[in-house]
């Protein structure tokens, strides 16, 4: 590769220093415009006050924010300075911080938009240098110095600053649904690469007259959003990115943004989807949506509700997405396909191709990305080759050496199949695999996927370790959950049809796959709670380990559907 991300940012900063990058959100409706002269001047000064600390080259620097114009501006910075960024997610616990500052040996840290800093704050080993984002809590700004003051007062880098390919750009920690949080290592030559990949991909969906509008609000310490929000906006230059403000403005974040290409996570599209059946039965709409005419004005208004309607291309992505769910999207208009990537591949492997004949099939999560190489083990692990592939986990070569064929393919952990075309369906993790009593191994996420097509369910988690039959523990949709305690008549209702999805969804399994029980929790799963990733995902041994007690208890009562 001849040009690196810095290289890009450079030239836009040349060629463009007047066009708007960033629209910050700052509260009560206000926003704030950064051009990319803006963003790239802030961060040279920040990196000469990061070079003034004395930090040997490739130190290690830390952000601990929400996603904001501030944290793209601070990775900047780090790069520039010539040192590795170190982003944590923003919901972590203290004790999760402090594991992340202390293994990654950071310098510094630059402390930004949170919300529950008071409780993070103690995880911050004493003496580490900090620095306050202008939208850090009140508590972080009053204690540390911040970035308005620092760029105001410092002189910037000057010149064409360059790194190498081989150096480090960052340590990303998975976000851990089971175990210790892993350090990925990406090089500024992968994480280059999948930038350019992932630019040119949106590109080619949006099209090369139309304006590129994205609204960054997935965690930016994750590789998803890192590389397909970030990382594609630095290397295309032309990209227009809002962020939101709050979870209560969310929607209204997204309106203003009126984004060209969007990108969710399963969890999210299946809100949007309840939030709309909260508002309109879906017997309903799918009748009115069945109106030639009408059909398509519904399906717009709908989708302009959600602040998607200026939406060309869709995109999901760190979880399965039921097919079904697909498939309702697109009745909407709303072109809306799978990806699969991994932070050990900088998020760069599967992409859904609707342009291309049987490549953006439901259920499936599309085909091999330019540059992408694919097989199946004999027992079914896709294997990766990967223009964005990682360099290491930081400090593990032992596990290192263990995730790589000999040929340099790196072992996912996911089982799946492929089809001659190169589409891939994933079917499972192997290490969620597990035996009932029956001796068979079942993979939990096809039926969980069968599971969350019901529009009442929100989300959902299968196991059954060395039980009868596998369970399921389902957490009922958001609008609903207020009203079951109290309302007899919707509980019953609830309940008859938790038993009719038991049986249409037993009857499309093989014998020992089959649910012995559904089982309704009374609370949802949240990040909080540490049941959910901040991805959200569920940390199905957290969720496992919170029922245990209780699993023997469902099956002795002989119920098919029953309250946790």
């Amino acid at each position: 590769m001849d040009r690196l991300i810095l290289d890009h940012v450079l030239d836009h900063e040349a060629s463009h220093p007047e066009r708007i990058y960033f629209t910050q959100p700052i509260g009560n409706g206000h926003v704030v415009d950064y051009t990319w002269g803006q963003v790239v001047g802030e961060a040279r000064r920040m990196a000469a006050h990061l070079q003034s600390l004395g930090l040997p080259r490739g130190a290690r620097v830390a952000i601990l924010s929400k996603n904001c114009a501030h944290f793209i501006m601070a990775e900047l910075a780090i790069w520039l300075g010539g040192y590795t960024t170190v982003a944590i997610f923003p919901t972590e616990t203290a004790e999760t911080i402090r594991y992340v500052l202390e293994h990654s040996e950071s310098s510094a840290l630059f402390v930004g938009k949170l919300d529950t800093w008071p409780a993070q704050r103690p995880g911050v080993p004493k003496g580490l240098p900090c620095l306050a984002f202008p939208l850090a809590p009140g508590e972080a700004r009053s204690a540390f110095e911040g970035w308005d003051a620092i760029v105001a007062r410092t002189p910037p880098l000057a010149g064409r600053i360059m790194r190498g390919a081989d150096e480090l750009a960052m340590l990303i920690y998975t976000s851990g649904s089971t175990g210790t949080p892993k350090g990925v290592m990406n090089t500024f030559g992968a994480f280059s690469r999948a930038a350019v990949l992932a630019a040119e991909f949106a590109r080619e969906r949006v099209g090369a007259g139309t304006e590129s509008r994205v609204i960054s609000y997935l965690p930016l310490a994750h590789s998803f959003e890192r590389t397909w929000i970030e990382g594609a906006s630095l290397a295309a230059g032309d990209t227009h990115m809002f962020f939101a403000d709050t979870l209560q403005s969310f929607v209204e974040d997204v309106k203003r943004a009126r984004p060209t290409l969007f990108i969710s996570v399963p969890r999210l599209w299946l809100k949007f989807q309840q939030g709309v059946f909260a508002k309109m039965p879906p017997a309903k709409l799918d009748r009115l949506l069945r109106i030639p005419i009408l059909g398509r004005i519904v399906a717009r208004k709908v989708l302009a509700g959600l602040g998607l309607d200026a939406v060309v291309y869709a995109g999901s992505g760190s979880a399965p997405l039921p097919a079904d769910l697909i498939r309702w999207y697109r009745r909407l208009g709303l072109v809306l396909g799978e990806g699969y990537g991994m932070t050990e591949d900088n998020s760069i492997s599967h992409t859904a191709r609707v342009e291309m004949e049987g490549g953006a099939e439901p259920g499936w999560v599309g085909v091999p990305m330019k540059g992408v190489e694919v097989r199946l083990s004999p027992e079914g692990e896709v294997l990766i080759k990967s223009p964005g592939q990682f360099a290491g986990y930081y400090k593990q070569p032992e596990l290192t050496a263990a995730s790589f064929t000999e040929d340099g393919f790196f072992r996912t952990g996911d089982l799946g199949e492929r089809r001659p075309n190169g589409l891939l369906r994933i079917t499972g993790r192997a290490k969620e695999l597990f035996k009932t009593a029956k001796g068979k191994y079942v993979a939990p996420a096809p039926i969980e996927n069968l599971l969350l097509a019901h529009a009442k369910i929100e989300s959902c988690m299968v196991s059954g370790v060395g039980q009868p039959s596998a369970y399921a523990l389902v957490v009922p949709a958001e609008d609903l959950r207020p009203r079951l305690p109290s309302d007899t008549a919707l509980r019953q209702q609830f309940e008859a049809e938790m038993v009719a999805l038991l049986q249409q969804v037993n009857a499309q399994l093989a014998d020992y796959e089959q649910l012995g029980l559904l089982v309704i929790a009374r609370e949802p799963w949240s990040i909080e709670a540490g049941t959910l990733t901040p991805t959200m995902k569920i940390k199905r041994n957290r969720i496992e380990a919170t029922v245990a007690l209780q699993v023997e208890g469902w099956y002795a009562r002989g119920q098919r559907v029953l309250w946790a």
